[in-house]
């Protein structure tokens, strides 16, 4: 018992302080990738201290605060960090849930349509995740969202490391359909021009 009310205490505390050093919407900038992940990996640290709270309107509900939006007081400050215009990352933190929605770079039409068609398939799929949200945050194409049970369950430093990982190798693979959309528009250039020669 004293060691619940302890750990509540250091919550609230903790809380505190974070709320209190996140006064507003705190706005960081990192240009190369590797600082952006590095930066995105420490606030997911600092940010996924998650303990079960129940709602506060109806009784033995336990639901996702940042996902309701009804007690202002257990919502922290959102977190945008951003690594250039298009590819930017937003942390929503409360006393139970986490929310992290990811905007994918796109350099070109081709990118666009590419990234639109793949996260579409991963959200489809979003039940095999179990932490990814199958329509994204408005303004962003995909949204995580982690509850005190999925810190329970799994382990907090796998978390943050599959969602840092994630976001390399959406890069990646983007980056190889567009080649291999590229090389295939060639061949199929190549063959049809063979016809006139």
């Amino acid at each position: 018992m004293a060691c619940n009310l302890i750990s509540g205490l250091l919550s609230l505390i903790f809380l505190s302080i974070f709320r209190f050093l996140m006064y507003e919407c705190v706005y960081l900038q990192a240009n190369t990738l590797r600082l952006y992940l590095t930066c995105i990996k420490n606030t997911l640290e600092a940010a996924m201290c998650l303990q079960n709270f129940p709602c506060q309107e109806v009784e033995r509900h336990n639901k996702p605060e940042v996902e309701l939006k009804t007690s202002p007081e257990l919502l922290l400050n959102p977190i945008l960090i951003c690594r250039n215009e298009a590819e930017k990352c937003l942390i929503e933190t409360s006393i139970n849930s986490l929310r992290i929605s990811l905007k994918v770079k796109q350099a070109d039409e081709l990118e666009n349509i590419l990234r639109k068609k793949f996260l579409r398939f991963l959200s489809m799929r979003a039940e095999a995740f179990q932490v990814l949200r199958r329509k994204p945050v408005q303004g962003y194409d995909i949204s995580f969202l982690i509850t005190n049970y999925h810190c329970e369950e799994m382990q907090k430093q796998k978390l943050i490391d599959f969602i840092v990982q994630f976001m390399e190798d959406i890069d990646k693979e983007i980056s190889e359909l567009k080649m291999s959309v590229n090389t295939r528009g060639r061949l199929v250039a190549t063959e049809f021009l063979k016809q006139f020669i």
